[in-house]
């Protein structure tokens, strides 16, 4: 059976090199997903320039037009709905059902921007002055590079071509290598739905040859990154260069405060599902249990006999919790971090290897993996995992659970889990981080409001929800003589 190809796609062309790497399923590395193009900078050169190209026509063409090819890509993934989703497990390694879930998120997300191409707000307020009509509309920065993660591979990619798109710009997308399939997805169901050729490139590759190409690409007005805090802060320092505008969203080592008060049942489920579920890999995946004294032996043995119950496996098998890290260099850095909680808080009380009986062997599982008595200043307390590892901590009470909680360079997510709406509103308004909880997980945003961190966790303007369109879009003023 031949191998499928996916080419490049670059000024409405699927472009293939010759040049492939291959996107492997990290549940079983024998399965060879597909075969990618891989781009050079000369790729990222002509994808600015076709973008370029196509600038003058796309923003021209009215707002409601643009938002009816995004309703049309819409249309066209719910059609593959089930195609996408088995390609996001098997590339990225999450259960299918998490999987559908992300796939019907990015759906909703190209709905959503496509309703905004019918109200597209400016601004309109009187003038001081008689007879003049004072307004501000809006127009788009230009061409934008857009870098996506492999956790989220089908929504990230969404949720910054949307808005991007519905504003009037041109995209060069570069997708993660670990997980180039659900992007590419995503480009070709734009390609079907009549986006014209420019508009969105798709330049699949080594993210340190194609980022600093991508930088350096003269016609580029902006850059928006989801990923580690390290290339975030490189990029941002490349892109000042150039005085380009700039949207980080990185790293997280997010909280979840547990008060003797709050429903135990619910705190235990919703801490473990923060925790664990998609592998631990998510930005906003709880990390850190701040855990109030009365209840914590209780809490921990409960963490640790929820824990016990999830199944681990290929994430396309039916009832399977947890699906493995996305790839070996992923696997190695959890097992690194595991290493240096057992020198720092002993032995987990569960988990701390890797799987290797039967199937599992062929695949980069960890044992969802809890350490107890974890202090504020210990490594495993402090830096991002970005895998299936929780840290169970001590505080005396809710003053000293929010000093903890806050004590760290992060400020992404938090939660937290009480009956007491008074302690609900100190932690609203005193916690610093973007995106806030009550008696959920930490993990699980929707599309409609702002999403982003404080902190070393992001920088620039806001995602998603209305607030997307200030990164994507200038105003323009006007005053007017009548």
């Amino acid at each position: 059976m031949d191998m499928p190809v996916f080419p490049n796609y670059i000024d409405g062309q699927w472009i293939d090199s010759g040049s492939h790497f291959e996107n492997r399923n990290p549940a079983d590395t024998d399965h060879v997903v597909g075969l990618f193009v891989k781009g050079t900078a000369g790729d990222i050169q002509a994808a600015a320039a076709a973008a370029a190209q196509a600038l003058p026509a796309w923003s021209n063409l009215n707002a409601p037009a643009r938002g009816a090819i995004l309703y049309k890509t819409a249309e066209i993934l719910d059609r593959r709905f089930d195609q996408v989703a088995a390609d996001m497990t098997r590339e990225e390694g999450k259960t299918l059902p998490e999987a559908k879930g992300e796939v019907r998120r990015a759906i909703n997300i190209l709905r959503y921007f496509g309703g905004e191409g019918s109200r597209l707000n400016g601004l309109l307020v009187p003038s001081e002055r008689d007879r003049v009509h004072m307004f501000a509309i809006r127009k788009p920065i230009g061409v934008v590079g857009l870098v996506t993660p492999w956790n989220f591979p089908s929504a990230i990619p969404a949720w910054k071509l949307a808005p991007a798109l519905i504003c009037g710009n041109t995209v060069v997308l570069k997708p993660a290598s670990a997980a180039p399939l659900s992007a590419w997805r995503l480009v070709e169901a734009l390609h079907e739905a009549g986006l014209p050729k420019g508009v969105v490139n798709f330049v699949a590759g080594s993210g340190g040859e194609l980022g600093q190409a991508l930088v350096e690409a003269p016609p580029l007005k902006a850059i928006s990154f989801t990923g580690s805090c390290q290339i975030g802060n490189w990029l941002h320092a490349e892109a000042s260069k150039r005085r380009l505008r700039i949207q980080l969203e990185m790293g997280g080592k997010n909280p979840t405060i547990v008060l003797a008060d709050a429903d135990f049942n619910a705190a235990v489920e919703n801490t473990v599902n923060a925790a664990f579920f998609s592998t631990g890999q998510k930005c906003t995946a709880t990390s850190r249990a701040i855990v109030e004294d009365a209840i914590y032996d209780r809490f921990l043995d409960a963490v640790v006999e929820r824990t016990r119950k999830l199944k681990i496996g290929d994430g396309m098998q039916p009832g399977i919790d947890i699906g493995p890290c996305v790839d070996e260099a992923q696997m190695d850095t959890v097992l690194r971090y595991i290493e240096i909680g057992r020198a720092e808080a002993g032995a987990p009380k569960i988990g701390g290897h890797r799987l290797t009986d039967g199937d599992l062997a062929k695949g980069f599982f960890v044992e969802p993996t809890v350490f107890a008595d974890v202090t504020p200043e210990m490594t495993i307390a402090r830096e991002e995992i970005f895998g299936p590892v929780l840290a169970v901590m001590r505080a005396r009470d809710f003053e000293d659970a929010m000093r903890v909680a806050n004590d760290i360079p992060f400020g992404l997510s938090a939660s937290i889990q009480t009956t007491n709406l008074s302690r609900v509103f100190e932690f609203v308004y005193r916690m610093e981080a973007g995106l806030l909880t009550v008696n959920l997980p930490s993990a699980g945003v929707e599309y409609q409001l702002p999403f982003g961190g404080t902190k070393e966790s992001s920088f620039g303007p806001k995602e998603q929800g209305p607030a997307a369109l200030d990164f994507y879009s200038d105003y323009k003023t006007v005053y007017l003589k009548y």
